[in-house]
């Protein structure tokens, strides 16, 4: 069944689709998408919702498309990828001043470039799901889920707002992103604190006067690529989180994600927040006579393996966002990976239960251990102390350090007549009572051993 279907398809032709399908996935984002693929390439037969006008319509991104997984599933050298990220870039901003880390590997500029790619959503997202539609699956879009079916306490389908409303069928795969309305309105996770939530807030910008800015600006040739990442009270004020700027062909993203709980107290406006990251005196260089071209805002999940829901149902498995499959450490930023990883389970545990006719209550659970066993949930593990440690740290990573690190290489390269060793001792002694002395230093070591 190969077919899609917007609203004014079923204006004229209103399928009727209730039982005419093995899943039903709802989403179709990466992780939805990926599930379809694996799904439809193992012949089940696939529906595939979508809410926006069509994939990618709704979707808000940084962003990095970690491609290991995807490459796995289909051929992307006809995927729409931007640039490949040639550099990343860390740099700790002040009110006025920037200490950065650069790390370009020679190895990246050969493919498949770390499997790292700035990708524009809108676009991504509907060729992977026309992936799917060419692997044999059947996209529907236009649709809103309102709710899942039940019967005996097993999801047998969903709700929609179609004139027709209800479509069964024996499994369901609900792929619908950060802020997911139908999981919670069935009760299969919880609404998360603002503690375990960030807003994101995006801007892409283009340079109508400048046709070689991203280039010059940030020292590319060819398809080369670089994501930069900014923390301090330079990049979100007294927030805790950080922002971004990822190079795309001919365009810049530019950003920041902060905790929602800041949003509601210390940092109200992330619109304004955003404003002044751009203008920042060692930001605003690279996006001089910039043109806002696209402004976005999302919920991103943060709240690390505890946060995960009940990934398994009797009847339906959750993946992606919607799962909390998020890390971010300050150093790792990732969740596109993530989400293509438990789709490809999913899809999997579904493909493997359909085979054998399975419905009974443990017949997904090949899912939650796959997954278990994947780096999804093994790198959530790991980082999990990480986020609370750093929230407990959060004025001094953020706004102590910064300054410290500043104040240190300044005085580290002073220019004048007094030695060498005078300014070493002196920029030593600043980070000394920035730490807390020897004593200090040897304790945020060890807090912080664990990330090496």
């Amino acid at each position: 069944m190969t077919e899609t279907l917007d609203r004014t398809d079923r204006e004229t032709a209103t399928p009727r689709y209730d039982d005419a399908f093995d899943v039903i996935v709802v989403g179709a984002g990466l992780a939805g998408s990926a599930a379809a693929v694996t799904m439809a390439d193992r012949d089940l037969d696939v529906l595939l919702v979508e809410r926006g006008r069509y994939p990618g319509a709704k979707n808000v991104f940084g962003g990095v498309l970690y491609t290991p997984t995807i490459r796995e599933l289909v051929d992307i050298d006809e995927a729409p990828l931007e640039r490949y990220i040639a550099e990343r870039r860390f740099g700790m901003l002040t009110d006025r001043d920037e200490t950065a880390v650069s790390i370009s590997p020679g190895g990246w500029h050969e493919p498949p470039h770390n499997d790292s790619y700035t990708v524009l959503r809108g676009e991504f997202d509907e060729w992977f799901a026309d992936q799917a539609v060419d692997a044999g699956a059947t996209l529907l879009t236009e649709t809103t889920v309102t709710g899942l079916v039940k019967e005996d306490g097993r999801i047998v389908g969903i709700e929609t707002d179609r004139p027709d409303g209800t479509i069964r069928a024996p499994y369901v795969v609900l792929a619908e992103g950060g802020n997911s309305l139908v999981s919670e309105g069935a009760d299969l996770r919880r609404r998360e604190s603002r503690e375990n939530v960030a807003v994101g807030v995006k801007e892409v910008l283009e340079f109508p006067h400048h046709e070689n800015a991203i280039e010059e600006r940030f020292r590319l040739t060819g398809e080369a690529g670089a994501s930069y990442h900014y923390f301090g009270e330079g990049a979100v004020g007294e927030a805790f989180g950080g922002g971004f700027i990822y190079t795309n062909e001919d365009t810049v993203s530019v950003g920041l994600a902060y905790r929602l709980s800041d949003a509601a107290t210390t940092q109200p406006d992330p619109e304004g927040t955003l404003n002044a990251f751009k203008t920042h005196p060692k930001v605003a260089p690279l996006l001089r006579d910039a043109r806002t071209v696209e402004y976005t805002a999302k919920t991103i999940p943060e709240g690390g393996v505890e946060s995960m829901p009940e990934l398994v149902h009797d009847g339906a498995v959750i993946v992606g966002d919607a799962a909390g499959l998020v890390l971010n450490n300050g150093v790792h930023l990732e969740g596109t990976n993530m989400a293509v990883e438990s789709g490809f389970h999913a899809g999997k545990a579904v493909a493997e239960a359909a085979s054998g006719a399975r419905r009974d209550d443990a017949a997904l659970t090949q899912y939650r251990e796959d997954l278990t066993d994947s780096f999804v949930v093994r790198n959530l593990e790991r980082y999990d102390w990480l986020m609370e440690t750093v929230q407990s740290d959060r004025e001094f990573l953020f706004e102590e350090l910064p300054r410290a690190v500043a104040d240190a290489g300044s005085e580290y390269f002073q220019m004048d007549r007094a030695p060498k060793e005078e300014h070493a001792s002196a920029a030593r002694q600043r980070l000394l009572e920035a730490v807390g002395g020897y004593t200090g230093a040897a304790k945020l070591a060890f807090r912080y051993r664990n990330l090496i």
